[in-house]
């Protein structure tokens, strides 16, 4: 297990922006776990920019899935946070993302293991202090 420290969010973003050089490539799903604030929507702007993207990266919480195109690979945005039950998460069609094109990360993923496939990449955010956040891989 890798981890990472951040000491500002410009570091969780430039973690974002490491993963998306050595780490992610066609099909690669990054499944995110940790609490509020901890830095996952920013690793998510620096993944994005990091392929190459210019696109205006937010929380997807109220839409559930953001796509955000123009990179080296499109990325698929997802937030877990207010799917209430297995059928709300069913409905999405995560295998067309999962197995699509893209790369897929999935906020709030521990909310519904179930549906994150045995080759995701875990991902663990954690706060360590207001500016603080360990990032550990898996």
């Amino acid at each position: 297990m890798a981890t990472f420290i951040s000491n500002s969010p410009a570091e969780t973003e430039a973690i974002g922006r490491h993963f998306a050089v050595k780490d992610v490539g066609v099909g690669s799903i990054l499944a995110l776990k940790g609490e509020l604030g901890s830095g996952k929507t920013l690793f998510t702007k620096g993944l994005v920019a990091g392929l190459g993207s210019d696109a205006t990266v937010t929380s997807p919480t109220f839409t559930i899935v953001h796509e955000y195109p123009g990179g080296r690979l499109p990325v698929y945005h997802f937030d877990f946070f207010r799917l209430e039950n297995r059928p709300s998460v069913a409905r999405l069609g995560l295998d067309d993302y999962f197995f699509g094109d893209g790369v897929s990360v999935i906020e709030w993923a521990d909310r519904f293991p179930e549906f994150i496939p045995e080759q995701a990449r875990w991902i663990l955010f954690e706060i360590k202090s207001e500016n603080t956040r360990a990032i550990s891989s898996k």
